[in-house]
């Protein structure tokens, strides 16, 4: 959007550089920034406050005084390259719990009627899980059953710890896109009784190699008006697969970042998935192929496109 800055991380001859891009040009953000520390994206979130507004102000200027990039000419590699965590929700939305059978291991995981009044999160893999935009990557040779789901992904900023709801939105530095990819045939382990807590299997389900798509880049909070009010789509080969929008999580970003925080202490770059809508293909029995390709939307932050070998 004119006057608007997105954050994103691209490929340099010297290595990954964190960019700021205002445009459809992308300036390098140390030197925005005036500072050589600030060349990733996660010395910038650890400074966010202050940042944040500094290229806020350099982008309502139109970029005038750098030279940078045409983004059409860079390599966009994930936002932030290794989140320090990944905290994912489940059966996080009314629409996509509606759409699953009874009788699977999804069905009202998370309705606030069975749940406790909590929300619930597993951990994905970070450094091994993370793939960025444009990325083309196999599927786990494991898995004949491998689903996808678009999310909104929220972004750490300060470092959070026993935040409550109504504060927490004070804590999130950005959002993005996220296809949080998941190996439907590997839920349970096989001839594992149904009480036994080894039954389980959330490493071949969620966390195997690019396992989170993620990007293209973090559109900041201050441009998000409504994080809550979002509309999502997700297509494969182009034939739309999911067409839903925020407004149906069931638990918000600030109850999600008040369950996190009170038990383990949130930091600048960890990365929340917030559930996926409807239109997954396990309700409809069909899964993703080597050779497809996903592209998926969110309103306000652009498009995610990705691809499996």
């Amino acid at each position: 959007m004119p006057g608007e800055y997105r954050l994103l991380t691209y490929a340099d001859r010297d290595g990954p550089r964190a960019g700021i891009c205002v445009a459809d040009i992308v300036y390098d953000a140390a030197e925005v920034a005036n500072n050589a520390h600030f060349n990733s994206v996660l010395s910038v979130l650890d400074n966010w406050n202050v940042l944040d507004e500094s290229f806020a102000a350099f982008a309502a200027a139109g970029g005038r005084g750098l030279t940078g990039k045409p983004l059409a000419n860079l390599t966009l590699l994930p936002p932030i390259l290794y989140p320090g965590e990944i905290w994912a929700a489940g059966a996080n939305y009314n629409d996509h719990i509606s759409e699953m059978a009874d009788e699977t291991e999804y069905k009202a995981v998370n309705a606030k009627t069975i749940s406790g009044g909590r929300a619930w999160h597993f951990a994905k893999t970070a450094r091994s899980s993370v793939v960025g935009h444009e990325s083309v990557n196999p599927l786990p040779d494991y898995s004949n059953m491998v689903d996808w789901e678009i999310e909104l992904a929220v972004v750490i900023g300060k470092t959070a710890s026993k935040v409550k709801a109504a504060d927490a939105m004070d804590y999130v530095a950005g959002y993005t896109i996220a296809n949080d990819l998941s190996a439907r045939d590997h839920v349970v382990r096989p001839n594992i009784a149904a009480d036994s807590p080894f039954r389980f299997d959330w490493l071949s389900h969620k966390g195997f190699d690019g396992a989170c798509p993620i990007g293209p880049w973090i559109t900041p909070a201050r441009y998000v008006k409504d994080p809550h009010a979002l509309d999502m789509k997700l297509w494969i080969d182009g034939a739309l697969m999911q067409d839903s929008s925020t407004r149906h999580m069931i638990f918000s970003i600030g109850e999600q970042i008040e369950e996190i925080s009170a038990r383990a202490t949130m930091h600048p770059g960890d990365v929340i998935l917030t559930g996926t809508p409807s239109g997954v293909g396990f309700s409809r029995g069909i899964f993703l192929k080597a050779g497809q390709k996903l592209r998926l939307w969110i309103d306000r932050l652009g498009e995610l496109r990705h691809s499996f070998s």
